[in-house]
C-alpha cells in the first residue's frame, strides 16, 4: 500500500481531480488510528507484525500453561532468537528492577572487576526513598566486582547510583541507556532512572527485557553475576556479611523449589509495577528465555509462570514454529525495523510514551495524518457520490502509583 502522502499526493491524483478508491481506502486505513486508537496502518512492529496482535501467540504447538495471569510474557530461543509463544509482548508496562539489565549492558564493560572506588555521601545522595538497597556505606571502598554482586544478587539501587556516578553521574547513564536499547532495537523502553525504580514514563516491555537478557547472556561477567546465589559483601573493616540473590528460581527460596537448568536472569518488584521477571535455563543443550510482567497474584506467581512456560518451552515448544523473532543489535548488524502493514488485530495502543497500557512498536502515524481526516471525508462523499449516480439514486449525507520497596 502506498504511503499517505503518496496516496494524497501521488502521480495518478492531479490538481481538483476526485480520490481514486485504492486512494480513499488507503486515507481509510491511515485516518483509522486516530479515530479508533489503534495502531496506525503504516506500523513498525519489532520482531514481527504478530507480536503486536492481541491474545495469545503461537503456531504449531499445543500444551501452553493454563491460568496465565500476567500482563505480558514471552517465550523465546536464545540461540536462534525466535519467538515460540507471546502474550503482549510490545505492551508498555513498568518494568522495576528488570531495567537492571539494561543498566549493566551498558556499564559493565566500563570498568574492569577488580578496580576499587571508595564511596562518598554525594554518590548516595540520589537514591530513590524505598529502594532495595545492598548496604553500601560512604567512606567504604568496594571493588567493581563487589559492587555488581550488589546489583545482581541484591538489586541494590545504592549499588546501581555508585557505578553511575563512577560513570560520569545519573543523568549522563540514562542517557547512555536510551542509546543502548536504542541499538539493541528496544523501541518500547523508556528510561527515567537507571535503577528501574518507579518513575512518570519508565516503561519496558516483555520484548525488550528479552532483549536486554540475550544480549547480556552473550557476556561472561554478565552471566557470571546473574547466576551468582551468594557472596560475601563488605562490612567494613575486616568484617563482610553474606548477601543471597533474590531471584527464587536461582536459591529455592519462599517455598520455591530451584529450577533445573537456571542459568539468570533478572527479577524486580514494586509496589506499582507488581513482580517482573526474565529468566534463562538451558537443558539438553537448548537455552530458552522467558519474561513475564505484572501477574495478578503476588509473590511467587512470576516465577510459576516463568517455570511453567520454561516447561513448556523445552517440551511442547520443540514443534512450536516461530511467530516472531529477537532482534539483532544494529551495531553488530542487525536490520533497522521498516514499516510493514498493521494487522487488523493489533492491541489497541494508548497514545503516547509514558502510557503503561500502549503498544509501544506500532508506531504513531507520520506527520500530517490529522490533515488526512478532512481529506478523507472528501474522498468518501466523493465516492459515495460516485456510486449514486451510477445506480441512479440520490447521493447521501454523512459525515500508576509509584515509590515502594523493589528488588
Amino acid at each position: 500500500m502506498k504511503s499517505l502522502l503518496d496516496a494524497v499526493y501521488g502521480p495518478r491524483v492531479r490538481e481538483c481531480s476526485r480520490l481514486s478508491r485504492r486512494a480513499v481506502l488507503g486515507l481509510t486505513a491511515a485516518a483509522l488510528p486516530l479515530s479508533t486508537a489503534t495502531s496506525a496502518a503504516a506500523a513498525t512492529v519489532v520482531g514481527g507484525e504478530r507480536l503486536a496482535r492481541a491474545g495469545v501467540q503461537v503456531r504449531g504447538a499445543t500444551g501452553l500453561p493454563k491460568k496465565l495471569t500476567a500482563r505480558s510474557w514471552l517465550v523465546a530461543d536464545c540461540e536462534s532468537g525466535e519467538v515460540l509463544a507471546s502474550f503482549g509482548a510490545h505492551r508498555r508496562l513498568a518494568p522495576a528492577s528488570t531495567l537492571k539489565m539494561l543498566f549493566a549492558a551498558t556499564v559493565l564493560k566500563k570498568f574492569e572487576r577488580t578496580e576499587r572506588y571508595r564511596v562518598t555521601d554525594a554518590d548516595l545522595a540520589d537514591i530513590p526513598a524505598g529502594s532495595s538497597l545492598v548496604g553500601i556505606k560512604p567512606g567504604l571502598t568496594y571493588t567493581v566486582e563487589q559492587l555488581w554482586q550488589g546489583v545482581f544478587l541484591r538489586s541494590g539501587n545504592d549499588a546501581v547510583h555508585v557505578l553511575s556516578h563512577m560513570n560520569g553521574g545519573v543523568a549522563k547513564t540514562v542517557a547512555e541507556m536510551q542509546a543502548k536499547a536504542a541499538d539493541l532495537q528496544a523501541l518500547d523502553t523508556h528510561v527515567v532512572s537507571p535503577d528501574g525504580f518507579d518513575h512518570k514514563g519508565q516503561l519496558s516491555s516483555a520484548y525488550d527485557l528479552t532483549l536486554f537478557a540475550r544480549h547480556g547472556l552473550k557476556d561472561p561477567d554478565f552471566r557470571s553475576y546473574c547466576g551468582t546465589r551468594t557472596a560475601d559483601f563488605p562490612a567494613g573493616g575486616k568484617k563482610t556479611f553474606q548477601i543471597q540473590n533474590t531471584d527464587r528460581l536461582l536459591t529455592g527460596a519462599w517455598g520455591l523449589k530451584t529450577y533445573d537448568g537456571l542459568i539468570g536472569v533478572k527479577n524486580g518488584y514494586t509496589s506499582h509495577a507488581g513482580n517482573t521477571f526474565t529468566g534463562a535455563a538451558t537443558r539438553g543443550g537448548r537455552t530458552l528465555l522467558v519474561t513475564v510482567m505484572h501477574p495478578d497474584a503476588g509473590g511467587n506467581a512470576v516465577y510459576e509462570h516463568t517455570a511453567a512456560l520454561l516447561d513448556w518451552g523445552f517440551t511442547h515448544g520443540r514443534s512450536a514454529q516461530p511467530v516472531g523473532l529477537l532482534v539483532e543489535p544494529l551495531s553488530e548488524g542487525g536490520a533497522s525495523a521498516t514499516p510493514v502493514p498493521a494487522p487488523k488485530t493489533v492491541q489497541a495502543a494508548a497514545g503516547a510514551p509514558g502510557s503503561a497500557s500502549g503498544g509501544g512498536s506500532a508506531w504513531r502515524i507520520a506527520e500530517g495524518a490529522a490533515g488526512a481526516l478532512a481529506v478523507l471525508g472528501a474522498g468518501a462523499w466523493t465516492l459515495r457520490r460516485r456510486r449514486a449516480r451510477t445506480a441512479g439514486a440520490p447521493a447521501a449525507d454523512g459525515a500508576e502509583t509509584g515509590g515502594g520497596h523493589r528488588r
